[in-house]
């Protein structure tokens, strides 16, 4: 009887364990995925982020490359598996970073559909029945025209957007655009992070995640 007693107890420890561990669904594209950082099954940034968040939280990577914000984008992340996915995912904290592909000059001509697309795409996760946390990251800043991915329209027009939108929900902004300014180094094609820089958008995202009022 005592040996039921004490399985049941460590089965009911477990399960509870189990339970207060954080669901963390990383939102994005190629940046998120992992494009052109070496052995991304390690170095993309929602992984270094699982490893420095630690075993209390599960952070899973939803990114997708060329995925635009934009519904009316060349690929707009709306209507990829990874969308749905994050959605059933009951995530407790969502990291959104888009941006970066919605600079192109084929997805920008719909720039005054990006605000009310940012806000709708809040509002998904936001009313989800595991009432995550959301966070709107700004996306890195971009070196050359690569891809047609345009900075100047990143900088000053994306990014003011961003912020614009996330104050009126009342969410909090992450800053990945500052800490990266500068350091072309830790980029492979001046667009894509390499694991340094991937390495510093996690710790960047550790921090604001943990420090977030």
């Amino acid at each position: 009887m005592k040996i039921l007693y004490s399985f049941a107890f460590l089965a009911f420890f477990a399960l509870s364990a189990q339970a207060q561990v954080l669901k963390v669904a990383c939102i994005g594209d190629s940046i998120t995925e992992g494009a052109n950082v070496e052995n991304p099954t390690v170095n993309a940034y929602p992984v270094v982020l699982g490893r420095l968040l630690g075993a209390k939280y599960k952070a899973s990577n939803f990114g997708v490359s060329g995925c635009t914000l934009l519904r009316n984008g060349d690929s707009p992340y709306w209507t990829q598996a990874a969308f749905k996915n994050a959605t059933n995912y009951a995530p407790d904290i969502v990291t959104i970073m888009l941006g970066t592909n919605d600079s192109k000059p084929q997805n920008w001509v719909y720039s005054d559909q990006f605000a009310g697309d940012l806000s709708r795409m809040i509002d998904v996760f936001a009313n989800l029945p595991s009432h995550p946390r959301v966070f709107v990251c700004l996306p890195v800043p971009a070196y050359s025209i690569v891809f047609g991915i345009n900075p100047d329209i990143i900088k000053n027009q994306i990014i003011p957007i961003i912020k614009q939108v996330a104050k009126l929900k009342g969410i909090m902004t992450v800053d990945m655009y500052a800490p990266l300014s500068g350091r072309p180094d830790l980029f492979t094609d001046n667009i894509h992070p390499t694991a340094a820089g991937a390495a510093l958008i996690a710790k960047t995202l550790h921090g604001a995640l943990l420090t977030a009022p």
